[in-house]
């Protein structure tokens, strides 16, 4: 017979200060210079295609809903109404171990076809890695890593909650440049659904 050992759960507000350390350490720890590259990037493509999978890919169907607000074309991978991707488009890819196999696959698509790739991930030599014309990297632990040096929280969160907040940084940074009003994003946010 197993005994069972009864834990004290950790309350809230301990929960809340390690999302917010872990997401402000690593976020501090990006390069600006590489995430203002990847703003150009995007601002001069075409059209922009996003791919993730799981909550990374949830996370980058939420930036890509703040760069349509720009009144940037932009289409999530895999949907029934994106269009084929090609040269001169963008495809933003995002993995956090830089080996999904559909991320991986589609950025192959995307080179063949005279498209850029922006990789985001938290391996720099990682598949995806190799094939993107820019890569950010979010120096958070591999889903995988269960040694809490990086992290404590489970899995690929702190991947993913900075995948999230790091475009909302960008997305704010395309906006102050872009010479628009909140009223003008506004106008081209979703009203039927």
């Amino acid at each position: 017979m197993t005994a069972i050992v009864e834990q004290t759960p950790v309350k809230f507000s301990v929960g809340r200060q390690i999302v917010l350390e872990e997401n402000h350490r690593l976020l501090n720890a990006v390069s600006a210079e590489a995430w203002d590259r990847a703003g150009v990037l995007i601002t001069s493509s075409l059209a922009i295609f996003v791919i993730g999978s799981g909550r990374s890919g949830l996370a980058v169907q939420m930036a890509a809903m703040r760069l349509m607000h720009l009144g940037l074309r932009v289409h999530v991978a895999g949907e029934v109404t994106a269009p084929a991707i090609a040269e001169g488009d963008l495809l933003i890819a995002v993995s956090g171990s830089g080996g999904t196999g559909i991320v991986v696959s589609a950025a192959d698509t995307a080179k063949e076809v005279g498209a850029s790739v922006l990789a985001i991930t938290t391996a720099p030599e990682s598949l995806l890695s190799h094939r993107a014309d820019e890569v950010l990297v979010l120096p958070a632990a591999d889903k995988q890593d269960h040694s809490a040096a990086v992290t404590l929280q489970y899995a690929g969160s702190l991947f993913e909650q900075s995948v999230l907040l790091a475009f909302d940084a960008l997305f704010f940074s395309l906006w102050s440049s872009a010479d628009q009003t909140a009223e003008r994003l506004w106008q081209r946010h979703a009203n039927i659904g």
